[in-house]
Order: C-alpha cells, then structure tokens, then sequence
C-alpha cells in the first residue's frame, strides 16, 4: 500500500481544476450560464439552445435508483491498521501485522427510503470495503452479531415486509409483526432489533459486525472459520425511543451529519477489530449451527482474538460519487478470504452484485469510489457506460494465443496441447471454501473410454461417407481463411490429426492446394 494513500482512493474522479470558464459536457466554452437563448427578447427559448437543453436533461437523469433495503446511508474514508501477527489463521495481505490498508465505510439503515430519519429504529448496516493490493475486500454487516433470516430465500419477503403497503403506501406494524411471529428464527434479531442497539445515537457510538460466518485460510491452505467484531473505542450511546422520535423531527440527518462534523473538526471515530475463530473440526458438531446467522458465538468457547484498529479520517469530497455509488458487495474477496455454507450469505453474494449492476450500470465497479487500486485484467467488456477497455491487441475470449491469459488453463497447462479436463479428482480444481459439502471444482468425471476427440473421430470415419469426409475437409479449410498466425494454424492441424490422423494429414494437405492455386 505504500505508494497507495487514502487520498489518492478519495480524490480518484475528481476533475482537474480549471480556468473558471464553465464548458459544456464536450469541453465546449459556455457563453453563459444564466440567460437562455431566445427568438428576441420577449420570444420563446429556442430548442437549439444546447446548453440549456443538456443542463436540464442532465438534471432530470441525476438521481440513480435507491438501493432496496439500506437506501438511507452515509459514509467515510480511513484506514485499517493491523497490529497483531494473525498470520497462523490468513494469509491475507491487509491482515498481515503492521499492514495500513485505505478504506471506506457506509452506514445505513434498513427498511427507510433514502430521505427517511437516520434515526428511526432500526437495524444499521455497518459495512466496509479496504482497498487491498489483491483487490477490493468488502465486509458487508450491520450492528447486530445476527440477523432476521437464516436462508436467503425469504430475504424479498421480509424486506417487503418492513417496507411500505402496497394498497396504502404506509409503513405497517401489522405487516412487520405478521411476518416476524411467522417466522420465529427472527427471534433473536427482533430482540436485538427492540433493544438498545435500534436506535444508536450516532454511527460512531455503536459496534459493527460481519455477522455471516466467513472462512480465512492461511500459507498452508489450512481454514479456520472466522466472525469478525468491530469494538467502537468512543463507547456505546443510544436513544430510548422518545428522544429518537424527537430527533428523527428535528433533523433526519442527525447521525450523517455528526459524523461529518466529528471527521471535519478532527475527532476521527476508531474502532477495534476483533475476530472470533473456530476450527474447522469443531464446526461440525458445535452446539449451535455455526452458519445460522440467526445465531452467535459464545465468547466464552471463541474468545476475542486482537486483529487491530481503524479510523475514519477522511470525508468524501461529492457525497453522490462516493457515497451513493460506492458499491458494497459481500462477493468482493481476496485471497486468504473466503465463504461458508451460511445460506444468507450465499444469497448475498448474488443479490448485492446485481443490485448494483440495476442501480449504476453493469460496469459500476469502474466508477472512481470502487476501482481497486491494483490493475484490473478482465475479458469483461461492453455494457452501458463502459470507462474503459483493452487494448485493440488484447483478445476478448480465453483461452488465448497472445499475452493476456496466455492460453492457459488453470493448472498452468497450455491449451494448445492434447489437453484434456477429464480426471477423478478436485486436486487442481479445488476451491478451499467447502465445508460438509463436495462443492469444488472438480474435473469432468472420466469414464472408461472418455477423451475430447474419440467421438468426434468415430464420427468421421464411420459415419460420414466419402462425400461428406471430402466436403469436410473443403469447409474446414474455407473457414481457416484469415488465420495469419503460423502457431494457431499448426494447432488446427493438430487438432483435426487428434480427431483422425488422416483427416489432420488431409486438411494440412487441402490448405496448401488451395493457397498455391
């Protein structure tokens, strides 16, 4: 992270100072921004007044869609600071002792609207991205060590639940109480929900968690399971229901609004990381199921385990850009992290990904606030707003001849070669993450007489008859015009001779011919 400040995180976007003469979109001087053009002075504006169209249609366009729960929110930069060796338990390079990772924060409520009070009860996401030199980590939680549901599956109808009738467009408690009595494993989450922790005074005053079970595994590839804590060292405050109300009046921005002015006026808020870690022998027969995110830890049987600190230092400089597009997303892993069966989680590892590509595009994480700071290297490409692209020499597809991907497959076998996926195990495939489950990826089991190119060749040889063997080999030929690339031709001839050696011999032979002719 060395050449890689928080400020260089903070400021990626923002446009380079000008000469004060405003432009239009193209960079075009604008001749004024406060009188429209107009057919004489007492006629009406002209349609070809481009200025003044494109500042309105830009305007109709400035909101993007509120995200579904969590729409109300706001947020910070600092930066995470490790202070204790965990390396027996990740490999992961931000947790490394003495590693200062930039990082961002947004915290928010669930169930209100983007314009709602901040202060309502309700349960307040805590959730974090660092900017690591492997990529974006992302840990996505809330105030609470738990949560409503323990499969992603009720996750569209709970939320509709808390949020407004559809025949009255008014909150419901009858909505809210109907769904939670109806589905008691939300017990442990309302509770949290009606006590003290649903109405925090402000973001700083509050702890945060990951809440899913998540999986960290260290140099060996050896995994423990892993929940993380973060401690506020600014103590806990907290509304009772009165005064939240009273506030909520007063200023539906309070906690935004504090935090702000605590960062601003240099009381940067700092919390203390904390995990719990369980082995991965004992998850089995624990006596709570350690996925449920319905349930905790006891931290009597997995003690807090010191990881360090971080601090919020930095105000976003366009709440918008940074805060409202900043794209949280429990997908966004680095190595030495990884998930677990915890069936909520599952599910969010889809739905947050997705939410963002409706709300700003399927090339969101282009946008400044959630660019890695490493290089990104993908065959992603096209799409609505799409800020940037390969190379005109880079290939779209994989494997490939050329640089990028080299043609390679994952067990750094080159694809030209007679390369087959078949196999009996996982031992090149294998993802670390599984537990109680064969999920992996495995080759394609092999059976007795499997290969790529057995059928293809039995095909050839005995079901075609000679016209077709001969008309093959003509249209195998037509569709190699335009290869320029000597190797990629030679792979061609090799991959017919892998169907029948004959046919590899006859197209080589049917090539020549029609090049000399």
């Amino acid at each position: 992270m060395a050449d890689k400040s928080v400020e260089d995180i903070v400021a990626r976007g923002e446009r380079p100072a000008g000469n004060g003469q405003t432009t239009r979109h193209n960079g075009t001087p604008v001749p004024s921004e406060n009188i429209s053009v107009t057919a004489g002075p007492q006629g009406p504006v002209v349609l070809n007044d481009i200025h003044l169209i494109e500042k309105l249609a830009h305007f109709n366009r400035e909101n993007v869609p509120e995200r579904i729960p969590h729409a109300k929110g706001h947020g910070a930069f600092g930066e995470l600071h490790i202070t204790e060796d965990v390396s027996q338990y990740t490999k992961a390079k931000l947790f490394q002792k003495d590693a200062v990772t930039p990082l961002a924060i947004r915290f928010s409520t669930v169930a209100g609207e983007a314009g709602s009070p901040d202060t309502w009860r309700d349960v307040h996401g805590f959730a974090l991205r660092f900017y690591t030199e492997d990529g974006n980590y992302d840990i996505v939680g809330n105030n609470t060590p738990t949560f409503f549901l323990r499969d992603g599956i009720k996750f569209a109808d709970f939320i509709h639940s808390q949020k407004r009738n559809p025949a009255t467009g008014l909150r419901s408690a009858e909505m809210q109480w109907d769904f939670w009595t109806r589905t008691p494993e939300s017990a442990h989450q309302v509770t949290y929900l009606m006590g003290d922790r649903g109405t925090p005074k402000t973001s700083r005053h509050q702890d945060g968690f990951g809440s899913h079970t998540f999986q960290w595994i260290n140099e060996e590839g050896k995994p423990v399971w892993v929940k993380y804590h973060f401690k506020t060292r600014q103590g806990w405050e907290t509304f009772t229901d009165e005064e939240a109300a009273v506030v909520a009046g007063q200023n539906a921005d309070y906690q935004r609004e504090d935090l702000y002015n605590s960062i601003a006026n240099g009381d940067y808020p700092i919390w203390d990381v904390k995990v719990q870690i369980m082995p991965v022998e004992e998850a089995e027969n624990y006596r709570f199921n350690p996925f449920d995110l319905t349930k905790t830890w006891s931290q009597k049987d997995y003690p807090l385990i010191d990881v360090g600190y971080f601090v919020l230092n930095r105000n976003p400089k366009n709440f918008h850009a940074q805060i409202e597009q900043l794209a949280l997303d429990p997908s966004n892993l680095v190595p030495g992290v990884g998930l677990s069966p915890d069936r909520m989680l599952q599910a969010r590892v889809f739905a947050y990904a997705d939410q963002q590509r409706y709300r700003i595009g399927p090339n969101y994480r282009d946008i400044p606030v959630n660019r890695p700071i490493n290089e990104v290297n993908t065959y992603s490409e096209r799409g609505s707003m799409a800020y940037f692209f390969n190379e005109e020499s880079e290939p779209n597809y994989t494997p490939n001849s050329y640089s990028k991907g080299a043609g390679f497959l994952d067990n750094g076998e080159d694809s030209s070669s007679n390369h087959t996926e078949y196999g009996q195990g996982a031992d090149l495939y294998v993802n670390p993450e599984p537990h109680g489950s064969d999920i992996g990826r495995y080759a394609y089991v092999k059976h007795e007489e499997d290969d790529d190119f057995g059928q293809a060749g039995t095909l050839y040889r005995d079901v075609f008859d000679d016209g077709e063997k001969e008309r093959l080999v003509h249209n195998i030929t037509n569709a190699m015009n335009g290869i320029t690339n000597k190797d990629i031709e030679e792979r061609v001839y090799q991959y017919w001779t892998n169907v029948d050696e004959n046919l590899g011999q006859k197209v080589r032979e049917s090539l020549a011919k029609k090049r000399g002719a």
